[in-house]
């Protein structure tokens, strides 16, 4: 008897990271014009924003079904392993969902489903913690415990280029996404309780990337027994902007940069830059 683990694809972990790691991925999927692709199998990060900034219409995007969960919890059952699933906030999409529908119809009690509220590296935080606890020997309940405290308090602060994206996606109001866009200014986001919000907004990327590092000092500052993840979409220009500032003002090191993959980078947009970390 073991202990599984399972993402999803909104974690921002790939394919070669997930075999290493010995987690299972479950893709969510994107939809240009009414062509489907898998997320990190049948699309690339690199060709998905070349066919972002040329599409006419925003692309779509849609999560596991509860068969695609079925066939991961089928293996866990048959093996006696302890499954724990950690998925994309249930309010931005109905992966959660469909992984308590597929639990209900393999009816196996040792599957443990957790809404992370959170998605890309906020995500991944929690999967290295679950993956460091099952290699330290910690049993499937008391890393479920760790998780549960642990992922109130993950944050995810980002600089999107523009509120566009976030808005078409139906991930924030129409009066939200205007207010964030006026005169050019850079929009500051969070995902807090699950949902995408607006803390901010500075005029051009210094100011912005500066105004993050001021909020990370007023949520707290940063607990660094944790890892640290920089994320961005299509280009990292401003990620190594906001690297940079964050090795200046805080002494910061250890941080990995990933780019953000498609499910999330549909609705952030190209030219967002975001820090994820666990807070003191």
């Amino acid at each position: 008897m073991g202990i599984r683990i399972i993402t999803d694809s909104t974690s921002d972990i790939s394919i070669k990271q997930a075999a290493q790691m010995n987690i299972t991925l479950a893709p969510l999927k994107v939809i240009f014009d009414d062509k489907e692709y898998k997320e990190g199998v049948e699309i690339t990060i690199e060709s998905f924003y070349e066919k972002l900034v040329k599409a006419e219409r925003l692309p779509t995007t849609s999560q596991p079904s509860p068969d695609d969960f079925l066939e991961y919890f089928k293996e866990g059952k048959e093996a006696g392993d302890s499954i724990i699933i950690m998925v994309i906030s249930a309010k931005l999409s109905g992966t959660y969902q469909s992984a308590m529908i597929a639990k209900e119809m393999v009816n196996y009690e040792n599957i443990y489903i957790i809404d992370s509220n959170t998605t890309t590296c906020a995500l991944r935080i929690l999967v290295e913690q679950a993956v460091k606890l099952r290699d330290e020997g910690i049993k499937a309940e008391d890393i479920v415990a760790n998780l549960m405290e642990l992922k109130d308090r993950i944050v995810l602060l980002a600089m999107v280029d523009t509120l566009e994206y976030l808005h078409k996606g139906g991930r924030l109001s129409k009066s939200s996404a205007i207010l964030g866009t006026l005169l050019k200014f850079k929009p500051l986001i969070t995902v807090k309780d699950g949902v995408v919000g607006v803390i901010g907004k500075e005029r051009g990327v210094n100011k912005a990337i500066g105004r993050l590092a001021d909020i990370i000092d007023e949520y707290g500052g940063i607990d660094r027994s944790y890892p640290i993840h920089l994320g961005y979409t299509a280009q990292d220009d401003q990620c190594i902007i906001l690297k940079e500032k964050l090795l200046e003002k805080f002494g910061l090191k250890d941080m990995a940069m990933h780019p953000i993959g498609c499910v999330v980078g549909t609705h952030a947009g190209p030219g967002a830059c975001m820090i994820t970390y666990v807070k003191k």
